[in-house]
């Protein structure tokens, strides 16, 4: 069985951070990428607003750079991803995708969240050219255009509300006849003169071309049957995100929505040695910036553990 002093569980910005904190501590880690390397990043628009990047970065680009700067600094990035832990005891086993064992004297989990979809073909088509589930991402790039929000939570009234700071409109998408949101942010939303609400309305089809991107959307109304057809350049999903979470959820204590919980303001979780980081654990924010250093943290907290427990 192989014995490593930390390993990493995820990469994105948390588990890359991670990996350059442990690394430059002389610890070896070992890191997973898990099942999308370098995570949602990964699958996003042009990335304009972490520092660092004056004219702007393709996702692809950035995670590349953190990798080769994990590796650097003795990172060992290994594809594949872990199935099966065990926490009952440390050090701690867990076991890769690939059937190889691994003993853990600590572990940072940073698996991220994933965003929920509607389930469209044309939803996916468009991913990355119009369709997006981050406004605070992707928001800038509709700047005085119209664009929709789909959802009738807190986040999509969030979403709305900060989509409406940039552009000449914003249709919100919702299947009810009345949001779900806190009454403060219904107030926000309803009393916007920027922001449309389509009551009892779902998506039928997400419009669009090769060339221009997504350029409409076709709804249908459940009420009535009514099909209407609504012109916008960005269609934002904003359903909830699903942390990754499932293969710990025996071991570590998490909130209603599946999110780790972890002891502010630090990174540890309900088990000694086991660290979370990134969006596995921030129901929040959702941010590159937030969950790199997160990531730092977690790192330097594993760091001072292993120091005080050695």
């Amino acid at each position: 069985m192989e014995h490593t002093r930390c390993l990493i569980i995820g990469s994105g910005p948390a588990g890359y951070t991670a990996g350059i904190y442990t690394g430059r501590a002389d610890l070896h880690p070992i890191l997973y990428e898990g099942m999308q390397p370098g995570g949602q990043l990964t699958i996003t628009t042009e990335i304009e607003n972490f520092p660092g990047y004056p004219q702007g970065v393709a996702g692809t680009a950035m995670m590349a750079d953190l990798r080769q700067q994990a590796e650097r600094f003795g990172t060992d990035v290994r594809t594949g991803y872990i199935t099966d832990v065990d926490f009952g005891n440390r050090p701690f086993h867990l076991k890769d995708d690939h059937g190889n064992e691994i003993e853990a004297e600590t572990v940072i989990i940073a698996t991220g969240a994933s965003a929920r979809w509607l389930g469209l073909d044309s939803e996916q088509k468009y991913y990355g050219q119009g369709v997006s589930a981050c406004a605070t991402c992707d928001g800038y790039f509709y700047k005085g255009l119209d664009v929709a929000v789909v959802g009738g939570g807190d986040t999509a009234c969030e979403e709305a509300c900060y989509l409406a700071t940039l552009c000449n409109k914003v249709y919100l998408i919702h299947r009810r006849n009345e949001l779900r949101a806190s009454k403060s942010m219904q107030h926000r939303v309803l009393n916007n003169p920027k922001i449309e609400m389509v009551w009892d309305s779902t998506t039928k089809e997400i419009c669009g071309s090769d060339m221009d991107g997504v350029t409409g959307a076709d709804l249908l109304n459940v009420k009535t049957g009514e099909i209407r057809h609504i012109d916008i350049a960005g269609f934002f999903v904003a359903i909830g995100h699903k942390p990754n979470t499932d293969f710990v959820k025996q071991w570590l204590e998490l909130d209603e929505q599946g999110y780790i919980k972890v002891q502010h303001p630090g990174s540890a979780t309900n088990i000694p040695g086991v660290f979370a980081a990134g969006d596995v654990c921030d129901p929040n924010y959702r941010q590159a910036i937030v969950a790199a250093g997160k990531g730092c943290v977690a790192a330097i907290d594993v760091e001072r553990f292993l120091q005080n427990n050695n």
